[in-house]
Formats: C-alpha cells, sequence, structure tokens
C-alpha cells in the first residue's frame, strides 16, 4: 500500500503542470453532457441552442484550454460533423440518444462469429449474407423460431431475398474470378462485347 501510495504522489507531481488545462477543459466537456443529457425535459430547439451557444463559447476561449487546444479542436470538429443529427432523440419518442446497444449488438454478432469459424475478419459468407444471417442469429437469440413461425413467411418476399442473395453471390465469384486471371477475365468481356456489336439491329 506505501509502495502504491508513493508511485501515485510520484506520478501526480510530474503531471503537476497539466492538470490545471485538464480541469479547465473538462469542465466543459462536463457542461456539453449536462445540455445533451436534457435532465430538464427542455424542448429540442431549446437544448440545441443551449448547445450551439456553448460550443461558440468554447471556441471564442480556446485558448484558456493551453496544451489541450489540439483535442477542443477535434471534438469541436467531431461535434459539428456529427450535428445534423445530434438532436433527433429529442425529437422522436422512443430514439435512443447513442447508439451504443446497436455497436453492442453487433460487437456481440462479431464475437459469436469469430469463436465458430475461427476469423479474425468477418468470413465470406457473412459478408454477402449478412443481412438475413445476422437478422436470424439475432431473432434466435431472443426466441426460439417455431415450425409455425418459418410456415406464416411469404413465399413471394422470400423468393425476392433469395434472388438478391443470389446476385450477390454471383457478383462475388466475378470478383473473384477476375483476382484470379485478370487477363482471361479481361479477354472474355472484350470477346462478349465484340459478339454484342457484330449482332445484327
Amino acid at each position: 500500500m506505501k509502495k502504491l501510495r508513493s508511485l501515485l504522489a510520484k506520478g501526480l507531481e510530474r503531471t503537476r503542470t497539466l492538470w490545471p488545462d485538464i480541469r479547465r477543459s473538462f469542465r466543459w466537456v462536463h457542461a456539453a453532457a449536462r445540455i445533451l443529457k436534457n435532465t430538464a425535459g427542455r424542448a429540442a430547439d431549446d437544448v440545441e441552442t443551449r448547445y450551439t451557444r456553448l460550443l461558440a463559447e468554447w471556441r471564442d476561449r480556446r485558448e484558456t484550454c493551453g496544451t489541450l487546444g489540439d483535442a477542443v479542436d477535434r471534438f469541436l470538429k467531431v461535434t459539428d460533423s456529427y450535428r445534423s443529427g445530434l438532436f433527433h432523440y429529442l425529437r422522436v419518442p422512443g430514439l435512443p440518444p447513442t447508439n451504443n446497444d446497436l455497436e453492442q449488438f453487433f460487437g456481440a454478432q462479431r464475437h459469436h462469429e469469430r469463436r465458430t469459424t475461427g476469423r479474425k475478419v468477418a468470413s465470406p459468407s457473412l459478408v454477402v449474407r449478412g443481412s438475413v444471417r445476422v437478422l436470424a442469429a439475432t431473432l434466435t437469440r431472443l426466441a426460439p423460431i417455431s415450425a409455425q413461425d418459418l410456415a406464416a413467411v411469404d413465399p413471394v418476399k422470400w423468393r425476392e431475398t433469395r434472388a438478391r442473395l443470389k446476385q450477390r453471390h454471383h457478383a462475388r465469384v466475378l470478383r473473384s474470378r477476375f483476382r484470379r486471371n485478370p487477363a482471361a477475365y479481361l479477354a472474355d468481356l472484350e470477346q462478349r462485347a465484340f459478339q454484342q456489336q457484330a449482332l445484327p439491329p
């Protein structure tokens, strides 16, 4: 315990000059978080106005952040890039303020994919069939799928989905053919183009 205290004291002493800038800058970050959290239940336009005012003030007083000036610039730049969709959660009832749950969902999907395939990157089949595989994996985790559920599927929509998957698979096959032998692939395309030009109108 004594050694730990000594290490902490040494670390605080060596970083002593950085703390005033950190304290000043994080006041702005916490103020931004409080506005976005909107515990007072203000209207979306009011929240947006207050947030815009805070960022403008932060820009005007950027030099007070000292060594963290570049970090402040980065924060303001990223915030500006997300500005158009930043307040939708206040205008649409039930819309979550962040996509953290969605990121966790896809992260869990990647984790299961890695465990079952041993791959560190997405498998080719996931790239081609991801639109149905991810949905199927999610639904089966939430509740078991019965034969009655499968029988209730619209056959027309099922055929349309199959056709889309087949088209994606075909496009992937063509890309792999090109990678294996680009010269032969391009020669085949040229020959087909010449044949079409030679056909009578």
